[in-house]
């Protein structure tokens, strides 16, 4: 099969030759329908920390169609498709049976998906309903992402939000503090790119970041920001989150920042501001993700701005590291 391969860091991936996964026991082999481009995907091609070796497959937001099912699959059949999410734990222990693979001492973030033929594990994988597109389907991880963040947030009806980050899971963000009950979300961004888009979703505001930044929020929130999703990940955005948030207010880190950071203290401690950070998802909030999709009638299907083969895909990839139009890139690998 055809597969998107990494060679080394700050090298493009090349479309290469490989072989087919075979079902484990527990397992089935699904034809990827499509596979997102995820901003840590680019960490990963480009930051030692991560750890990614040469001949890997990456690509964690796929959906398709079982095409072979293991022995001791019981639940799902050929023809059936899936989105599978990418956590993979023992499937025995007090977390993964309390659908919280992702705190499994043995849990492994797989990829895989930028390729025509993937592996997952029966419990890896929901069905997609027959009114749910696959492409659909490869946005179930991303918004359990932003879902998580917004339970780890303590999100309320009425609460005032600020979302710094106008990405998808900054966007998914966005989507779910809304529906969640949230009376107010403000996006903050460098550029305005995807201002149309964050109102789509739920926005009350867009501010631009850049001069009385604090201000132009706090009057487009009527009043402080009481929680902050910081979904960029990058130095100095923590201190500027601890600006925005109001007294005793909540900073939510859900951006992948490998590099050291600094804030002064007494801002935060003069405030009583609470730090959480927020990674994953557990399987309640993905299937709360898939159903969230309506079947393509949900707001988050518009995120998707562009659908690539996967022999085109490795320039796009490489494009996609400067800011661009583009919000979500879906690759085609296989039907």
């Amino acid at each position: 099969m055809k597969a998107a391969v990494f060679q080394a860091l700050d090298q493009p991936l090349r479309i290469e030759e490989v072989a087919v996964p075979e079902a484990a026991a527990d397992e089935v082999v699904i034809q990827v329908g499509r596979c997102g481009i995820c901003g840590s995907d680019l960490h990963m091609t480009h930051d030692p920390v991560f750890g990614v070796q040469p001949g890997a497959v990456l690509g964690h937001e796929f959906a398709g169609e079982i095409v072979e099912v293991g022995r001791e699959v019981s639940g799902l059949k050929v023809g059936d498709r899936v989105a599978a999410a990418p956590v993979r734990g023992c499937g025995r222990c007090s977390s993964c049976l309390a659908g919280e693979p992702a705190w499994c001492q043995k849990m492994l973030l797989q990829g895989g998906g930028y390729a025509e033929f993937v592996t997952a594990t029966e419990r890896q994988c929901l069905k997609l309903p027959a009114s749910t597109s696959v492409a659909d389907g490869a946005l179930v991880e991303p918004l359990a992402v932003a879902l998580h963040g917004v339970v780890r947030g303590k999100v309320t009806p009425g609460s005032r939000v600020l979302v710094i980050g106008a990405g998808p899971i900054g966007l998914g963000v966005v989507f779910w503090a809304r529906r969640l009950g949230a009376a107010r979300v403000a996006v903050s961004d460098l550029t305005t790119l995807q201002r149309d888009l964050a109102y789509q979703l739920g926005a009350t505001a867009f501010e631009q970041t850049g001069p009385d930044a604090v201000a132009r929020v706090a009057a487009a929130l009527d009043g402080a920001p009481e929680i902050v999703f910081e979904c960029v990940g990058r130095p100095g955005l923590l201190r500027q989150s601890l600006e925005h948030v109001g007294q005793r207010g909540r900073v939510v880190v859900l951006g992948l920042c490998t590099v050291p950071d600094s804030f002064v203290p007494f801002q935060a401690v003069s405030k009583e501001v609470d730090f959480v950070t927020s990674a994953f998802f557990d399987m309640h909030e993905y299937q709360a993700s898939l159903d969230a999709l309506d079947g393509g009638k949900a707001p988050p299907s518009a995120m998707v701005t562009d659908t690539v083969s996967l022999a085109a895909m490795p320039p796009v990839f490489e494009a996609l590291r400067q800011r661009t139009s583009q919000c979500k890139v879906l690759v085609r690998p296989g039907k």
